[in-house]
């Protein structure tokens, strides 16, 4: 039994707002590794000139790389946590409101609609 429609729309917005979370989360984690490789690629330039010969990424690099990653994931820590731990509760709230109330999946359909729905209220 898939519940009352109201039900599965809540459900819906709740996974809908899990996938929302997950994704900002996606986006800081390409923003810090973009934004390390930058600071590894300024860096080697300014160390070395290039010799076309040579590997255009060296274990150095990688070092130099893996560093900037640390650094910057510690200067966004706060941000990264925040978003783990709200995913945490999302994921925790969706699984006893499905025990709950015998909700086991939101169709595609419905949370397609409330996409839509929420995307023209906000315009």
């Amino acid at each position: 039994m898939n519940g009352p429609p109201d039900r599965r729309f809540a459900l819906a917005r709740m996974e809908v707002a899990q996938a929302e979370t997950q994704r900002h989360l996606g986006v800081i984690e390409r923003q810090i590794a973009a934004r390390a490789e930058r600071l590894t690629v300024t860096d080697r330039a300014k160390r070395r000139r290039h010799v076309r010969s040579a590997s255009s990424w060296t274990n150095a690099d990688e070092r130099l790389f893996q560093q900037h990653l640390a650094e910057l994931v510690l200067a966004r820590r706060g941000e990264i946590d925040a978003l783990t731990r709200k995913l945490d509760r999302q994921e925790t709230a969706i699984a006893e409101f499905r025990s709950r109330n015998r909700v086991y999946a939101a169709d595609q359909g419905e949370i397609r609609h409330f996409n839509i729905a929420t995307e023209s209220e906000e315009t």
